[in-house]
């Protein structure tokens, strides 16, 4: 089964915290990750458009005006440090 997000808060500025389908919970951070990107990130420079952000629940997923949106495995790994399904964890030992 897919993880979704189940329900968003805003906090202050670009922080949101995240509850997700499978219960865990975390908070992002997003200008760290979003502001001065560029291209489709343009917009979230202005913390009035990314305060916009709503819940797609067909996709269970965040999404903006323009249809920008993200997916909701890398939102969990952001939001709570899960692993990214697929993905093999490194182990920095092995890095030689």
């Amino acid at each position: 089964m897919a993880i979704k997000v189940r329900s968003f808060r805003l906090l202050e500025e670009y922080w949101i915290e995240l509850e997700f389908t499978d219960g865990s919970r975390g908070t992002i951070d997003f200008s760290r990750w979003l502001v001065g990107r560029g291209g489709v990130f343009l917009p979230f420079a202005d913390v009035d458009f990314f305060r916009r952000v709503r819940l797609d629940e067909e996709a269970g997923t965040l999404c903006w005006p323009g249809g920008v949106d993200l997916c909701p495995d890398v939102l969990r790994h952001r939001a709570t440090g899960a692993a990214l399904p697929g993905v093999e964890p490194t182990d920095a030992s092995d890095a030689a």
